[in-house]
């Protein structure tokens, strides 16, 4: 038997009262709204519900406030607005997400229509609910039924999305959002992946990604391997990097991930070359620089060269699956952001590919780049994606309802 998650198809919400947990939690300036691609993700699942006449309590959180109350800048009046235009009629804020004043509200919440729960990081029964067990209990008794809808946040044992959904035994369900994501993250890249299939993996740390390298290790054909974390394996291997961002510790790390996927078959893409120069500065001198011929101690490199960027794309090109996590290079500040938007649209580009971004940093430069649209999947969960393939599994989706296939 086949076990599979609930679906929100699989409910009848008619005349009911849904709580679904969303990852409302976009990037803001002076109260403003920079993207706002996690509302539109969740657009699909809330308008199903309206559509089957359920009433819909949404609740998500923004940012890292103190967790003792409430903090303006944290507010989620912003989502609220920006909501309300996308849906086409006015979303309430309530004033809090638990409370008599909140209850009150979801009391006269009609059919059809949506309220917004207040930043549930207000409270720190959300980050802590084993302190606070009320907390979770109070968003409970809103609602009949239970959507996670929020892949970013599921590899988190919070109350929103652990233990609220516990009080919903065979009404828990996975909304639309979660389910694509389980479909490309698990079916078509940890099941049952198209060969020949290559993983970019990109950022700072080795030590912050060595289980998802074990685990991809036995999954792909291609592993490439850039950012700072590329340099830590550049390290190991004798080259001199200069000044560039490096992990010491992670070197012995790094030098055992070499040994595995040899043993294993896997092909290991390391850079070629470099854009250095003395800072991550718009002003700085850059120059390019290859790699065996080394970088001089006071050059770090800060984007990968054009002779690794077409080395990347020719493994790309020969690829049926590419998965792509984190930056290859400062893409925070031009010129060194040329070649993360360029691995992006080139991606894009690609037809009869499965090509998927593990959200975070990668996701912000596909959305930079303009090709969100024109790839398989831009998870919504950096952390939550690379956690689904390093475990298959995350905290808040096994507590959901499961169906027998």
């Amino acid at each position: 038997m086949k076990e599979s998650f609930l679906s929100v198809r699989d409910l009848s919400p008619e005349g009911k009262r849904v709580i679904v947990r969303v990852d409302f939690n976009v990037p803001l300036r002076d109260g403003k709204i920079l993207d706002d691609t996690r509302i539109k993700a969740a657009l699909p699942t809330i308008r199903y519900l309206l559509q089957k006449k359920a009433a819909v309590i949404i609740m998500s959180h923004l940012g890292r406030p103190k967790g003792n109350g409430f903090e303006t800048a944290y507010s989620l009046r912003p989502v609220a607005k920006r909501l309300s235009d996308f849906l086409g009629f006015p979303v309430p804020l309530a004033s809090d997400c638990v409370g008599d004043e909140v209850a009150a509200a979801v009391a006269e919440l009609p059919s059809e229509r949506v309220l917004l729960l207040e930043n549930l990081r207000f409270h720190d029964g959300e980050k802590h609910p084993e302190k606070h067990p009320e907390f979770a209990a109070n968003i409970a008794s809103y609602g009949d039924f239970y959507v996670n809808d929020a892949f970013g946040t599921s590899h988190r044992k919070h109350a929103s999305v652990y233990v609220v959904p516990q009080f919903f035994p065979n009404r828990s369900a996975a909304g639309f959002l979660v389910e694509k994501e389980l479909e490309f993250l698990g079916q078509n890249l940890i099941q049952n992946p198209k060969k020949p299939f290559s993983a970019l993996l990109g950022g700072a740390k080795v030590s912050s990604k060595i289980g998802v390298i074990e685990s991809l290790l036995d999954k792909v054909d291609n592993l490439l391997l850039a950012g700072g974390m590329g340099y830590t394996f550049l390290k190991a291997l004798g080259k001199n990097i200069g000044g560039s961002l490096c992990e010491e510790s992670g070197t012995p790390m790094a030098e055992m991930i070499l040994r595995k996927a040899q043993d294993k078959g896997v092909k290991v893409f390391l850079p070629i070359d470099a854009v250095v120069a003395k800072e991550a500065s718009a002003e700085a001198a850059v120059e390019t620089m290859i790699i065996d011929e080394g970088i001089p101690s006071h050059l770090e490199g800060l984007d990968i060269g054009p002779k690794t960027l077409q080395l990347f794309m020719d493994v790309f090109s020969k690829s049926a699956t590419i998965f792509w996590n984190g930056p290859v290079g400062v893409y925070e500040v031009s010129p060194f952001d040329k070649g993360s938007l360029e691995i992006a649209r080139y991606m894009a580009s690609l037809q009869d590919v499965v090509s998927v971004i593990g959200g975070g940093d990668a996701g912000a430069v596909a959305h930079l780049a303009g090709v969100s649209d024109r790839v398989s999947l831009v998870s919504t969960g950096g952390g939550a994606s690379l956690e689904f393939i390093e475990h298959g599994m995350l905290p808040g989706l096994e507590v959901l309802s499961h169906t027998s296939l």
